[in-house]
Protein backbone atom coordinates (compact mmCIF):
# COMPACT_ATOMS: atom_id res chain seq x y z
CA UNK A 1 0.00 0.00 0.00
CA UNK A 2 1.18 3.19 -1.28
CA UNK A 3 -1.11 5.42 0.49
CA UNK A 4 -1.99 7.09 -2.83
CA UNK A 5 -5.40 7.16 -3.70
CA UNK A 6 -7.18 7.95 -6.79
CA UNK A 7 -9.78 11.07 -6.63
CA UNK A 8 -13.11 9.81 -5.94
CA UNK A 9 -15.09 9.78 -9.52
CA UNK A 10 -17.46 12.65 -9.52
CA UNK A 11 -19.99 10.98 -12.18
CA UNK A 12 -21.38 14.17 -12.99
CA UNK A 13 -18.20 14.77 -14.66
CA UNK A 14 -18.74 12.03 -16.86
CA UNK A 15 -21.35 13.80 -18.47
CA UNK A 16 -21.04 13.43 -22.21
CA UNK A 17 -20.69 17.02 -23.58
CA UNK A 18 -21.51 17.27 -26.87
CA UNK A 19 -19.59 20.39 -28.62
CA UNK A 20 -21.48 23.14 -30.37
CA UNK A 21 -21.56 22.05 -33.96
CA UNK A 22 -21.53 25.25 -35.81
CA UNK A 23 -24.10 25.73 -38.74
CA UNK A 24 -22.96 27.59 -41.76
CA UNK A 25 -25.74 28.17 -44.47
CA UNK A 26 -25.37 29.70 -47.89
CA UNK A 27 -27.98 31.46 -48.95
CA UNK A 28 -28.37 32.03 -53.12
CA UNK A 29 -30.71 32.26 -55.83
CA UNK A 30 -32.77 33.81 -58.38
CA UNK A 31 -32.44 37.91 -58.63
CA UNK A 32 -35.69 38.84 -57.56
CA UNK A 33 -36.70 35.70 -56.20
CA UNK A 34 -36.50 36.60 -52.20
CA UNK A 35 -33.19 36.57 -50.38
CA UNK A 36 -33.30 39.20 -48.69
CA UNK A 37 -36.76 38.20 -47.24
CA UNK A 38 -35.33 34.89 -46.32
CA UNK A 39 -32.29 36.32 -44.58
CA UNK A 40 -34.78 38.67 -42.79
CA UNK A 41 -36.67 35.54 -41.40
CA UNK A 42 -33.14 33.67 -40.66
CA UNK A 43 -32.17 36.54 -38.69
CA UNK A 44 -35.66 36.34 -36.37
CA UNK A 45 -35.09 32.57 -35.82
CA UNK A 46 -31.24 33.88 -34.06
CA UNK A 47 -29.62 33.33 -37.02
CA UNK A 48 -26.29 35.81 -37.52
CA UNK A 49 -26.73 36.47 -40.72
CA UNK A 50 -23.97 38.23 -43.25
CA UNK A 51 -25.34 39.47 -46.91
CA UNK A 52 -23.69 40.32 -50.25
CA UNK A 53 -20.47 38.41 -48.97
CA UNK A 54 -17.82 37.84 -51.82
CA UNK A 55 -17.84 34.29 -52.10
CA UNK A 56 -13.52 34.63 -51.90
CA UNK A 57 -14.17 35.40 -47.91
CA UNK A 58 -16.31 32.31 -47.41
CA UNK A 59 -13.30 29.80 -46.23
CA UNK A 60 -11.44 32.66 -44.37
CA UNK A 61 -15.10 33.07 -42.44
CA UNK A 62 -15.69 29.56 -42.13
CA UNK A 63 -12.55 29.02 -40.55
CA UNK A 64 -13.34 31.61 -37.89
CA UNK A 65 -16.38 30.13 -37.24
CA UNK A 66 -14.81 26.58 -36.54
CA UNK A 67 -12.36 28.13 -34.29
CA UNK A 68 -15.25 30.30 -31.86
CA UNK A 69 -17.84 27.59 -32.69
CA UNK A 70 -20.02 29.04 -29.27
CA UNK A 71 -19.77 32.36 -31.06
CA UNK A 72 -21.60 31.82 -34.08
CA UNK A 73 -23.35 28.89 -33.86
CA UNK A 74 -25.70 29.67 -36.80
CA UNK A 75 -24.08 31.71 -39.68
CA UNK A 76 -26.12 32.18 -42.98
CA UNK A 77 -24.33 34.15 -45.55
CA UNK A 78 -26.54 35.13 -48.70
CA UNK A 79 -24.11 35.14 -51.98
CA UNK A 80 -25.08 36.94 -54.90
CA UNK A 81 -23.39 34.86 -57.65
CA UNK A 82 -24.83 36.86 -60.75
CA UNK A 83 -21.50 37.15 -61.84
CA UNK A 84 -19.14 34.55 -64.40
CA UNK A 85 -15.79 35.25 -61.87
CA UNK A 86 -18.21 35.23 -58.77
CA UNK A 87 -19.89 31.90 -59.35
CA UNK A 88 -16.55 30.15 -60.37
CA UNK A 89 -15.28 31.81 -56.91
CA UNK A 90 -18.57 30.64 -54.95
CA UNK A 91 -17.57 26.92 -56.57
CA UNK A 92 -14.29 27.01 -55.62
CA UNK A 93 -14.64 28.18 -52.07
CA UNK A 94 -17.90 25.24 -51.60
CA UNK A 95 -15.59 22.55 -52.74
CA UNK A 96 -12.91 24.17 -50.45
CA UNK A 97 -15.47 23.99 -47.52
CA UNK A 98 -16.15 20.35 -47.95
CA UNK A 99 -12.37 19.66 -48.72
CA UNK A 100 -11.80 21.09 -45.51
CA UNK A 101 -15.01 19.01 -43.57
CA UNK A 102 -16.78 21.97 -43.34
CA UNK A 103 -20.46 21.02 -43.23
CA UNK A 104 -22.82 23.38 -45.21
CA UNK A 105 -26.73 23.55 -46.79
CA UNK A 106 -27.46 25.49 -49.68
CA UNK A 107 -30.76 27.31 -49.74
CA UNK A 108 -31.70 28.11 -53.56
CA UNK A 109 -34.27 30.24 -54.29
CA UNK A 110 -36.30 30.54 -57.36
CA UNK A 111 -39.94 31.71 -58.84
CA UNK A 112 -40.87 31.53 -62.19
CA UNK A 113 -39.90 33.57 -64.95
CA UNK A 114 -43.38 35.45 -65.06
CA UNK A 115 -43.18 36.39 -61.09
CA UNK A 116 -39.36 37.63 -61.55
CA UNK A 117 -40.14 39.91 -64.54
CA UNK A 118 -43.80 40.98 -62.73
CA UNK A 119 -41.43 41.68 -59.52
CA UNK A 120 -38.73 43.96 -61.58
CA UNK A 121 -41.50 45.67 -63.21
CA UNK A 122 -42.80 46.45 -59.57
CA UNK A 123 -39.91 47.41 -58.22
CA UNK A 124 -39.14 49.96 -61.51
CA UNK A 125 -35.68 47.88 -60.90
CA UNK A 126 -33.42 46.46 -64.25
CA UNK A 127 -32.41 43.13 -63.86
CA UNK A 128 -28.22 42.98 -63.06
CA UNK A 129 -27.91 41.03 -66.41
CA UNK A 130 -30.33 42.03 -69.18
CA UNK A 131 -27.33 44.88 -70.32
CA UNK A 132 -29.26 46.53 -73.12
CA UNK A 133 -31.88 43.89 -73.08
CA UNK A 134 -35.31 43.11 -71.53
CA UNK A 135 -35.53 41.83 -67.88
CA UNK A 136 -36.27 38.39 -69.24
CA UNK A 137 -33.13 37.98 -70.88
CA UNK A 138 -31.29 38.69 -67.98
CA UNK A 139 -33.47 36.01 -66.16
CA UNK A 140 -32.39 33.81 -68.85
CA UNK A 141 -28.80 34.13 -68.85
CA UNK A 142 -28.85 33.88 -64.66
CA UNK A 143 -30.69 30.94 -65.10
CA UNK A 144 -27.64 29.04 -67.26
CA UNK A 145 -25.16 30.36 -64.62
CA UNK A 146 -27.23 29.38 -61.70
CA UNK A 147 -28.20 26.12 -62.92
CA UNK A 148 -25.61 23.97 -61.51
CA UNK A 149 -25.70 25.53 -58.53
CA UNK A 150 -29.82 24.78 -58.12
CA UNK A 151 -29.34 21.28 -58.88
CA UNK A 152 -26.96 21.04 -56.21
CA UNK A 153 -28.42 23.05 -53.29
CA UNK A 154 -29.68 20.89 -50.51
CA UNK A 155 -33.30 23.06 -50.27
CA UNK A 156 -34.75 24.58 -53.34
CA UNK A 157 -37.74 27.20 -52.63
CA UNK A 158 -40.34 28.11 -54.83
CA UNK A 159 -41.59 31.33 -53.92
CA UNK A 160 -43.65 32.26 -57.13
CA UNK A 161 -47.21 31.88 -55.34
CA UNK A 162 -45.54 33.49 -52.01
CA UNK A 163 -45.92 36.71 -51.07
CA UNK A 164 -43.13 38.69 -48.46
CA UNK A 165 -45.15 37.03 -45.12
CA UNK A 166 -45.62 33.52 -46.68
CA UNK A 167 -42.06 33.33 -47.65
CA UNK A 168 -40.87 34.50 -44.14
CA UNK A 169 -43.28 31.72 -42.72
CA UNK A 170 -41.87 28.89 -44.83
CA UNK A 171 -38.38 30.03 -44.12
CA UNK A 172 -39.36 29.79 -40.45
CA UNK A 173 -40.71 26.72 -40.69
CA UNK A 174 -37.84 25.25 -42.46
CA UNK A 175 -35.36 26.26 -40.09
CA UNK A 176 -37.47 26.13 -36.64
CA UNK A 177 -35.74 25.74 -33.18
CA UNK A 178 -39.45 24.28 -32.00
CA UNK A 179 -38.17 21.25 -33.45
CA UNK A 180 -35.85 19.93 -36.63
CA UNK A 181 -37.82 19.83 -39.65
CA UNK A 182 -36.30 16.68 -41.25
CA UNK A 183 -38.30 17.29 -44.24
CA UNK A 184 -41.29 19.65 -45.49
CA UNK A 185 -43.25 18.52 -48.21
CA UNK A 186 -45.51 21.00 -50.20
CA UNK A 187 -48.52 19.04 -51.86
CA UNK A 188 -49.06 20.98 -55.26
CA UNK A 189 -52.52 20.59 -57.17
CA UNK A 190 -52.17 22.06 -60.75
CA UNK A 191 -53.15 21.83 -64.15
CA UNK A 192 -51.64 20.37 -66.86
CA UNK A 193 -53.27 22.65 -69.50
CA UNK A 194 -51.27 25.15 -67.86
CA UNK A 195 -47.88 23.38 -67.82
CA UNK A 196 -46.18 21.18 -65.56
CA UNK A 197 -44.54 22.85 -62.24
CA UNK A 198 -40.94 23.89 -62.53
CA UNK A 199 -39.80 23.01 -59.07
CA UNK A 200 -41.69 19.57 -58.17
CA UNK A 201 -39.95 16.78 -57.10
CA UNK A 202 -42.60 14.32 -57.90
CA UNK A 203 -45.36 14.63 -60.60
CA UNK A 204 -48.64 12.21 -60.39
CA UNK A 205 -51.21 12.34 -63.37
CA UNK A 206 -54.41 11.71 -61.62
CA UNK A 207 -56.49 12.36 -65.30
CA UNK A 208 -57.52 8.30 -64.77
CA UNK A 209 -60.07 9.19 -62.58
CA UNK A 210 -63.56 9.88 -63.46
CA UNK A 211 -63.98 13.85 -63.76
CA UNK A 212 -66.29 16.15 -61.77
CA UNK A 213 -66.63 18.40 -64.38
CA UNK A 214 -68.86 16.10 -66.16
CA UNK A 215 -71.39 15.86 -63.33
CA UNK A 216 -73.49 19.10 -63.79
CA UNK A 217 -73.73 19.54 -59.69
CA UNK A 218 -70.56 19.45 -59.17
CA UNK A 219 -68.89 21.35 -61.86
CA UNK A 220 -69.22 24.71 -60.13
CA UNK A 221 -67.34 23.31 -57.07
CA UNK A 222 -63.94 22.24 -56.33
CA UNK A 223 -62.27 19.81 -55.12
CA UNK A 224 -61.98 21.22 -51.84
CA UNK A 225 -65.84 20.85 -51.19
CA UNK A 226 -66.60 17.35 -49.44
CA UNK A 227 -69.11 16.47 -52.42
CA UNK A 228 -66.51 16.41 -55.15
CA UNK A 229 -63.95 14.97 -52.62
CA UNK A 230 -66.10 11.78 -51.94
CA UNK A 231 -66.76 11.75 -55.86
CA UNK A 232 -63.05 11.70 -56.32
CA UNK A 233 -62.05 9.56 -53.17
CA UNK A 234 -64.67 7.03 -53.31
CA UNK A 235 -63.86 5.85 -56.94
CA UNK A 236 -62.30 2.68 -56.41
CA UNK A 237 -59.10 3.41 -58.65
CA UNK A 238 -58.47 6.87 -57.08
CA UNK A 239 -58.19 5.12 -53.59
CA UNK A 240 -56.24 2.65 -54.80
CA UNK A 241 -53.95 5.23 -56.25
CA UNK A 242 -53.36 7.31 -53.23
CA UNK A 243 -53.02 3.89 -51.09
CA UNK A 244 -49.91 2.83 -53.32
CA UNK A 245 -48.43 6.34 -53.77
CA UNK A 246 -48.06 7.21 -50.04
CA UNK A 247 -46.77 3.40 -49.68
CA UNK A 248 -44.34 4.02 -52.68
CA UNK A 249 -43.00 7.47 -51.27
CA UNK A 250 -41.91 5.81 -47.88
CA UNK A 251 -38.51 5.18 -49.23
CA UNK A 252 -38.45 8.61 -51.21
CA UNK A 253 -39.02 10.14 -47.72
CA UNK A 254 -36.30 7.99 -46.15
CA UNK A 255 -33.76 8.67 -49.03
CA UNK A 256 -34.01 12.27 -48.83
CA UNK A 257 -33.44 12.08 -44.72
CA UNK A 258 -30.01 10.42 -45.80
CA UNK A 259 -29.34 12.88 -48.57
CA UNK A 260 -29.94 15.36 -45.99
CA UNK A 261 -32.68 17.00 -48.13
CA UNK A 262 -35.54 18.96 -46.36
CA UNK A 263 -37.57 20.01 -48.65
CA UNK A 264 -39.74 18.47 -51.36
CA UNK A 265 -42.52 19.15 -53.94
CA UNK A 266 -44.67 17.00 -54.90
CA UNK A 267 -46.92 17.83 -57.90
CA UNK A 268 -50.76 16.26 -58.52
CA UNK A 269 -51.89 17.40 -61.99
CA UNK A 270 -55.10 16.89 -63.55
CA UNK A 271 -56.86 18.83 -66.60
CA UNK A 272 -57.63 22.46 -64.97
CA UNK A 273 -56.22 21.86 -61.47
CA UNK A 274 -59.55 22.27 -60.19
CA UNK A 275 -61.43 19.08 -58.84
CA UNK A 276 -59.59 15.61 -59.15
CA UNK A 277 -55.75 17.17 -58.43
CA UNK A 278 -57.31 19.38 -55.18
CA UNK A 279 -58.86 16.51 -53.74
CA UNK A 280 -56.53 13.92 -54.20
CA UNK A 281 -53.61 16.56 -53.27
CA UNK A 282 -55.33 17.35 -49.75
CA UNK A 283 -55.83 13.62 -48.95
CA UNK A 284 -52.65 12.82 -50.00
CA UNK A 285 -50.97 16.00 -47.53
CA UNK A 286 -53.05 14.46 -44.46
CA UNK A 287 -51.85 11.10 -44.83
CA UNK A 288 -47.76 12.04 -45.60
CA UNK A 289 -48.57 14.42 -42.30
CA UNK A 290 -48.82 11.46 -40.45
CA UNK A 291 -45.19 10.87 -40.86
CA UNK A 292 -42.63 11.48 -38.20
CA UNK A 293 -40.67 14.41 -38.55
CA UNK A 294 -42.52 15.89 -41.69
CA UNK A 295 -44.84 18.56 -42.46
CA UNK A 296 -46.67 19.03 -45.04
CA UNK A 297 -48.33 21.98 -46.54
CA UNK A 298 -50.87 22.61 -49.74
CA UNK A 299 -50.93 24.57 -52.40
CA UNK A 300 -53.16 24.56 -55.64
CA UNK A 301 -51.51 26.04 -58.15
CA UNK A 302 -54.50 26.85 -60.44
CA UNK A 303 -57.63 26.51 -58.63
CA UNK A 304 -59.79 30.01 -59.18
CA UNK A 305 -58.16 30.41 -62.90
CA UNK A 306 -61.64 29.05 -64.69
Amino acid sequence: MTGHHEPATDHATLTPVKPVEPELLVVTGMSGAGRSTAANALEDLGWYVIENLPPQMLAALSELVSRMPGALPKLAVVIDVRGKALFADIRESLNALSAAGVAYRVLFLDASDETLVRRFELARRPHPLQKDGRVLDGIGSERLLLAEMKAQAEMVLDTTALNVHELGAAVTELFSESGPVVLALTIMSFGFKYGLPVDANYVADVRFIPNPHWVPQLRPLTGEDAAVSDFVLKDHGAADFVERYVHALEPVLEGYRRENKHYATLAIGCTGGKHRSVAVAIELAKRLSQYPRVTTSIRHRDLGRE
